[in-house]
């Protein structure tokens, strides 16, 4: 499961920004436009949606990124959103503003926080236009499990002091691309609050017996787990999938592991390997995983 090389395949291709635009339009219609600085939007659904940009002390600095929910003076379950390599960015913002029109206050953090805040990259086609892998290169190699681990315990303890937020309920986490191991290391780091954790295209989730693989942290876990995986990192890697499956359940862990109709990046809407049918079975899988569990 590798989200660099598709990336670097589409940028070979000359995927133009016409195409980019396209995609995340089309899958947008779907999706809620955020609002900022606290102030509500009536949506279409009849909600009043708010997105606050926030700022919290970690171990390592000071991570920024959005906390959008669906009313003001209500608590819901929190989700951690861990966004894809391209970062914290439109798209994000109206995946998480579909998902908290669900009943959920979602925090979508910025992994890169430890060298830069806020947006990067307005969508993959600047990420690419950009040259985003030498940029962003140093920034991920910080982005180890055991850095993760130390984000995650803080984004708990700011999560559960926060009024929108039910701390009676378990905490979900969803990520993305390279976001994917970071929510099984979520799951491992905080196993009292987080009781769900899906992966969607995520690298990296096995890495032989290296202790610190998101598949030999299982155990150290008490959530359930739904890891889709694109079906052109399968076929490369078909072995990944059987043996994070195995893991899980050596550890006692529920998991539904899954290979879905799309290539990787299927479920982001500004990526040019979005495809909505699978995009929308996976939404309604990650739904059930967090109405079961949290």
């Amino acid at each position: 499961m590798c989200d660099e090389a598709k990336l670097k395949d589409w940028a070979k291709e000359a995927i133009s920004r016409r195409q980019f635009g396209a995609l995340a339009g089309a899958a947008a219609v779907a999706a809620c436009a955020p609002t900022s600085g606290g102030e509500g939007e009536e949506q279409p659904s009849g909600l009043s949606m708010f997105s606050d940009e926030v700022s919290f002390a970690t171990e390592d600095g000071t991570m920024d990124g959005f906390l959008v929910y669906p009313e003001q003076g209500e608590e819901y379950p929190a989700i951690i959103m861990w966004p894809d390599i391209a970062g914290v960015r439109q798209s994000k913002l109206e995946m998480a503003m579909r998902l908290a029109s669900e009943g959920y206050a979602v925090l979508v953090v910025n992994p890169y926080y430890r060298d830069v805040a806020g947006e990067q990259f307005a969508d993959f086609a600047s990420f690419i236009e950009a040259e985003g892998f030498s940029k962003v290169g140093p920034w991920r190699e910080k982005l180890t499990a055991e850095a993760i681990q130390r984000d995650a315990q803080s984004i708990v303890t700011w999560l559960d002091a926060q009024p929108q937020v039910d701390t009676s309920r378990g905490i979900g986490t969803q990520g993305y691309c390279m976001g994917g191991p970071f929510t099984v290391w979520s799951a491992a780091a905080a196993p009292s609050r987080v009781k769900a954790a899906a992966s969607f295209h995520g690298g990296g989730l096995v890495r032989g017996d290296d202790p610190l693989s998101p598949h030999n942290t299982l155990g150290s876990a008490t959530a359930a787990f739904l890891i889709a995986v694109a079906q052109d990192d399968d076929a490369e890697a078909p072995e990944v999938k059987t043996d994070f499956a195995n893991a899980a359940a050596a550890a006692d862990r529920q998991a539904k592991v899954e290979v879905y109709a799309g290539d990787h990046g299927w479920t982001v809407p500004d990526s040019p390997a979005y495809a909505e049918p699978a995009a929308e079975k996976a939404y309604a899988d990650l739904l059930t995983l967090y109405s079961a569990n949290l």
